[in-house]
Formats: structure tokens, C-alpha cells, sequence
């Protein structure tokens, strides 16, 4: 019951998203915003997901937060709560959905350092929701290189871009 529930809602967020807010939004900060959302929402039914669908799902999910991806980085500053949020949850459904916590560390661990070294354009609106993203990319960050999967993440540390 509580399956059948989620897929509903989800089915009808992301009609809303596909045929009026992506289709709508004008500004980079709206389509990242909804575009993020969709790649959210694909992620919540490929957890209850099996089979062909799961995968088709994943995929959507996938192209959803890459899509998002791409314009965060060309329109977006690496502090912007909106872009930080995107690569906290895109880390995420790599690290849950895909089961690669490599992927998963690097995605996090830049999106954390290339903010780290702009964060004197922080305004002060935005600094709190950034500030706050950021420690929730570290401890993701903490939690996975702590885990089983640790090596991976310990590799994907060194790296740099």
C-alpha cells in the first residue's frame, strides 16, 4: 500500500515537473531546481522499483541530475545553495541507487572543495543554506569513507581535478 502510495505521488510530481516547471522555467536557478527535483523523485521510485523498471528509472534519474549537473556548473557559483544541494543528492543516488561510492566521494568531495575556496562570495543570505549543505556533503563524505566502501573513497580523496 505505502508503495503503490509513493509511486502515485511521484508519478504526478513529475508530470507537474515535466508538462508545466521544467517546461516554464526560464532562469538557470529554476531548472536546476526542478530538474533536481525530477532526478529526486525518479530516485524514490527506483527504491521501490524491480526488474526493467528499476533500470529504466535509474536511468531517468540519472539524465535528470546530470542535465541539472551541466547548467549548475556553466550558470551557477560553486556556494549556490541550489547547485550544492544538486551535487548532495546526485552523490547520493550514486552512492545508494548505483552502488558506487567512488563516484559518490568524488561528486561530493569536489562539489565541498570548489565551494570551500569561493566561499568569500557567499552573501549572507545564502551563506547559512550553503554553510549547512557543505557540512551535510562532509559528513556523507565521513560516513562513506568510514563504511565498508572506505578504500574507494580514501582514492577518490587524493584526487584532485
Amino acid at each position: 500500500k505505502v508503495e503503490s502510495e509513493l509511486r502515485s505521488i511521484c508519478t504526478t510530481v513529475l508530470e507537474l515537473l515535466d508538462k508545466y516547471l521544467i517546461a516554464n522555467a526560464t532562469n538557470p536557478e529554476s531548472k536546476v531546481f526542478y530538474l533536481k527535483m525530477k532526478g529526486d523523485y525518479f530516485r524514490y521510485l527506483a527504491e521501490v522499483a524491480c526488474g526493467d523498471d528499476r533500470k529504466q528509472t535509474i536511468d531517468n534519474s540519472q539524465g535528470a541530475y546530470q542535465e541539472a549537473f551541466d547548467i549548475s556548473k556553466k550558470e551557477m557559483q560553486p556556494t549556490h545553495p541550489i547547485r550544492l544541494g544538486l551535487a548532495l543528492n546526485f552523490s547520493v543516488f550514486y552512492y545508494e541507487i548505483l552502488n558506487n561510492p567512488e563516484l559518490a566521494c568524488t561528486l561530493a568531495k569536489t562539489a565541498f572543495d570548489e565551494a570551500i575556496a569561493e566561499l568569500d562570495t557567499l552573501n549572507e543570505d545564502s551563506y547559512k543554506d550553503s554553510t549547512l549543505i557543505m557540512q551535510l556533503l562532509r559528513d556523507n563524505l565521513t560516513l562513506w569513507t568510514s563504511d565498508s566502501a572506505g578504500e574507494e573513497c580514501d582514492a577518490a580523496e587524493g584526487a584532485e581535478n
